[in-house]
């Protein structure tokens, strides 16, 4: 969805996930695994901070970067905030398919998303806009994140 909002926008797509693990050599397990999660969202933290700096830019930060003390308030006024609206089932259903995630351990993901989504949902609502994505094809949400981002950040 980003990648697409980003072409359609002419703009770079940062995915942070991605670039940590191109620049620590190993995957975002390895890195929870390893260090932990304090040090993984302070490489997030960095990772966002230097994606934001430069031209224009689609962010894909993640879930847990909101709830990180000072993300949005480095974002607010660079950024057009779009929280992509997601229910835990819907989640749980996406990251079955897309690989593992340190935070949700093994087994059902329905519970443990929940909890984060109740844990992080009020650093979410401070977002500039919120778009609904359950039930939507990418092409359908990236569409109304370029709307967002034209008419609310002059793009």
């Amino acid at each position: 969805m980003g990648r697409l909002a980003a072409a359609a926008l002419a703009a770079d797509f940062a995915d942070l996930d991605e670039i940590i693990e191109r620049e620590q050599g190993v995957s975002v397990s390895e890195i929870f695994a390893r260090h932990g999660e304090v040090e993984f969202r302070m490489l997030e933290g960095e990772a966002a901070k230097l994606a934001i700096e430069g031209k224009a830019v689609v962010l894909a930060p993640g879930g847990g970067w909101a709830a990180q003390p000072g993300n949005l308030e480095i974002a607010r006024g660079r950024c057009c905030l779009v929280y992509l609206r997601t229910s835990p089932e819907e989640a749980a259903r996406r990251v079955a398919s897309s690989g593992s995630r340190p935070l949700l351990g093994g087994g059902d993901a329905v519970q443990p998303m929940r909890r984060l989504l109740a844990e992080r949902e009020g650093f979410y609502r401070r977002a500039d806009a919120t778009v609904s994505t359950d039930g939507q094809r990418p092409e359908v949400v990236a569409e109304q994140v370029v709307a967002l981002a034209r008419s609310r950040a002059g793009w």
